[in-house]
């Protein structure tokens, strides 16, 4: 059956440009605060590590509940809403540096803010696609989305390493807020739908047990567990790695940001390719052959990154993080079709926080864990733990139902409906 195409739908057309910004925000920030921790405020790499985990740590402690928060209510003001206090949070950091007030501490807050804030955005954003674009055009969706991400990841980043480069890191902090500013105005011209959550009168539905049955959701499903695990691993091994790299690349080897930036970015290509091979590959070998095989052959990638150094190495090193993060925008692309093909309506927003949970929370996980190694033994030891995390994460999927799976399956309806009925509206 031919898929209308998602960009036929305008509100699909305005959800891609405001998350255009909001990535754009996000990279941007990702490679310019750290950066300022390390060059201008002496940060050690215990203390980059808790910036790290302090980025993350928000979906460790309210990821779960912010599923059954989200299936309460209207997406696209949480959305909105998410993207201006971001806005706002990131434009007190070069405010504090012009009047030399900037410290460690403020950074912290500034990062674990805009990461609570992160939590209602990607659990909603997640929770409203199936909503848009139908369940038959999840796939072709999510390529375009993680392409996206995958686009930002290389020029985000690219942009940021020469706008510290160039302009200083507080300027580039002042135009990561200005980008989730022009997502949040960028996202009011979505029409508001009705959104139908728990009734708010009779017996009241306790928030535990929305949450309980999310989580059971997950992991009471044999495919469904097997890809959270390979995710929070990969997300694990990731984090480990770059949570190090502005140490390593800006204290020990002495490269600029730009450099940095440009490795990062990197990997962005490499999100991009997957992204864009995940449905080809999948028609010709199948969703669970891609998902599972494919790691078996590319995961050991992640083993080249610890080599990185001044000269040849950093090639080897970028080769390695490319052919990972490959892998990774393969996964993102056929992984969360699945996941949300397999998930009734009512269920999405704490399926989403539930995974959300996992992955972001391997993220703080990994952050911390870095930041020890490093303190404890070196930064270049911390590498290799990573890269042993990327190269292995491809197990519980290899060795799962999904890998013998050659089709998405069968759309699910709105809970206690019996039978899957059409989707909502189609975009993608």
């Amino acid at each position: 059956m031919q898929v209308e195409s998602p960009w036929r739908n305008a509100d699909f057309r305005t959800l891609f440009s405001a998350t255009t910004f909001s990535q754009l925000g996000t990279n941007v920030g990702y490679v310019a605060i750290p950066f300022i921790a390390v060059s201008a405020l002496d940060a050690s790499p215990g203390q980059v590590g808790a910036l790290a985990t302090l980025s993350t740590v928000a979906f460790l402690l309210i990821g779960l509940p912010a599923g059954a928060w989200v299936d309460r209510m209207r997406q696209r003001r949480v959305l909105i809403g998410a993207d201006l206090l971001r806005a706002v949070i990131l434009a007190t950091v070069p405010l504090a540096w012009w009047l030399g007030s900037l410290t460690l501490a403020q950074l912290y807050a500034v990062v674990l803010l805009s990461g609570i804030a992160t939590v209602f955005f990607d659990v909603g954003s997640q929770s409203v696609l199936p909503q848009l674009v139908g369940r038959a055009g999840l796939v072709r969706a999510n390529a375009a989305v993680v392409s996206l991400i995958a686009l930002a990841n290389v020029a985000g980043r690219g942009a940021g390493g020469g706008l510290v480069q160039l302009l200083t890191a507080p300027v580039a902090v002042a135009g990561a807020a200005a980008s989730f500013l022009a997502s949040a105005l960028r996202l009011i011209a979505i029409r508001p739908a009705p959104r139908p959550g728990p009734p708010l009168s009779g017996p009241a539905v306790r928030l535990g047990a929305q949450i309980a049955e999310g989580v059971r959701h997950v992991f009471g499903n044999g495919e469904l567990r097997a890809l959270a695990l390979t995710a929070a691993l990969t997300n694990l091994g990731s984090q480990i790695v770059n949570t190090m790299l502005p140490v390593l690349f800006i204290r020990e080897l002495h490269y600029s940001a730009a450099v940095l930036g440009l490795f990062w970015a990197m990997g962005g290509v490499g999100l991009l390719l997957g992204a864009r091979c995940a449905r080809p590959l999948a028609r010709r070998l199948g969703y669970g052959r891609t998902l599972g095989l494919l790691g078996l052959w590319l995961a050991p990638a992640g083993l080249l990154v610890p080599l990185v150094g001044r000269g040849p190495g950093l090639w080897v090193a970028g080769t390695g993080w490319l052919l990972a993060m490959f892998k990774t925008g393969m996964d993102n692309v056929l992984g969360v079709s699945l996941r949300q093909r397999a998930t009734p309506d009512a269920l999405l927003g704490r399926m989403n926080a539930t995974f959300r949970f996992l992955l972001t929370g391997a993220l703080a996980v990994g952050s911390a864990v870095s930041g020890l190694i490093g303190e404890l033994a070196s930064v270049r030891t911390t590498l290799w733990v990573g890269a042993a995390f990327l190269a292995t994460a491809f197990l519980p999927v290899f060795c799962s139902p999904v890998r013998r799976r050659r089709e998405l399956p069968e759309q699910q309806g709105a809970v206690g409906s019996g039978a899957a009925g059409p989707a909502p509206a189609v975009r993608s």
